[in-house]
């Protein structure tokens, strides 16, 4: 009977760096087969977070259970039920893409004949088999992250941990990785996966959590987040900045709140209730008033208004606070990080 228990489950979790409170009570629950985005601030606590759930980093309070084994007691068995891909490709260059996967294969133990097997399985459900006998050198930035993804699934795990996956990727590149998720969690696998491209997660997550200072501050579908900052907006976008003040009067007076001004985008925007309604009284009297629109249209909420609403800050930008592992993804060395 297959298990309805959580994947994934952190509770209050703690870590210090020295004065530094990476993690300060992080609580988290994902579903198994869900796809779950962790988005926060650089510093917020993100990469601390994925290292306790992976069993590199042993936290200095609360608990977790990944696969339902906890992290602390047991780290050898979780790591045997997980897959975990950094934010660096793991790809020989010297080698094809077979032989990648063939050594990685022959790691897990796998006979000769199991591991060209297996090989040949993973090339196909991944989009390589014609690239499968290409040094991996010649390969694009998205298919060397699908054939690391591919490695990852040798055993297929039962979660699978990404940290920023398609950072430096262009967006076909990126298209190439969103793709291969989807056929990961087809499979049935979760997947927790940290990323500062809010597009990437409303677009493959079921469940959104954001994290700041340590701890998290919004968690649920991308549609029920967006909703908490109202429905439709209206946005008008001007030819001439000097039209602003007057058109944000316009646009407030239809939309019964005060209008937004961000004047680098020439754009006043604010939400609207009754989208007809206000958009065609937006319109008209933009006409009267002789202020020339480039564009006006209605639209729903982003994760990224969500983002900034919650944070007060956009998801790249960086903190000279909070968790130092989250800087430049380089990892804080402690003498005790990894966890046997």
């Amino acid at each position: 009977m297959t298990s309805t228990a959580p994947a994934v489950v952190a509770r209050g979790l703690i870590k210090t760096y020295g004065k530094t409170r990476a993690l300060d009570g992080f609580d988290l629950t994902v579903a198994r087969g869900a796809v779950c985005g962790l988005l926060g601030p650089n510093g917020a606590g993100k990469t601390t977070a994925v290292r306790i759930l992976t069993t590199l980093l042993r936290p200095d309070g609360g608990s977790a259970e990944v696969a339902g084994i906890d992290v602390a007691t047991e780290p050898a068995l979780v790591r045997t039920r997980i897959g975990m891909i950094g934010q660096q490709t793991t790809v020989d260059d010297i080698l094809t893409g077979r032989e990648n996967l063939l050594l990685w294969c022959r790691l897990y133990h796998l006979s000769e004949r199991e591991a060209q097997t297996r090989s040949d399985q993973l090339l196909e459900h991944f989009g390589l088999t014609e690239a499968g006998d290409k040094q991996a050198k010649h390969y694009s930035g998205g298919m060397r992250r699908r054939l690391d993804l591919a490695a990852s699934f040798v055993l297929t795990p039962q979660v699978l941990f990404l940290d920023e996956p398609t950072t430096g990727l262009d967006p076909r590149n990126r298209n190439e990785v969103w793709s291969a998720l989807r056929g990961v969690v087809a499979l049935g696998t979760t997947v927790l996966m940290t990323t500062q491209y809010l597009d990437e997660a409303d677009q493959l997550a079921d469940q959104v959590v954001v994290i700041d200072h340590g701890r998290v501050i919004a968690d649920g579908p991308p549609a029920e987040l967006k909703a908490t900052i109202g429905g439709d907006r209206i946005d008008v976008v001007l030819r001439d900045e000097a039209d602003l003040f007057r058109a944000a009067e316009i646009v407030a007076r239809a939309a019964g709140v005060d209008a937004e001004v961000e004047a680098q985008l020439r754009r006043v925007s604010a939400p609207a209730r009754h989208r007809v309604s206000v958009l065609s009284e937006v319109i008209r009297n933009l006409e009267e008033a002789q202020i020339d629109a480039e564009d006006v249209n209605l639209r729903r909420p982003t994760l990224d208004e969500v983002f900034l609403r919650l944070t007060g800050r956009r998801a790249d930008d960086s903190g000279e606070t909070g968790d130092p592992a989250d800087r430049d993804g380089e990892p804080v060395r402690t003498n005790e990080e990894v966890a046997v």
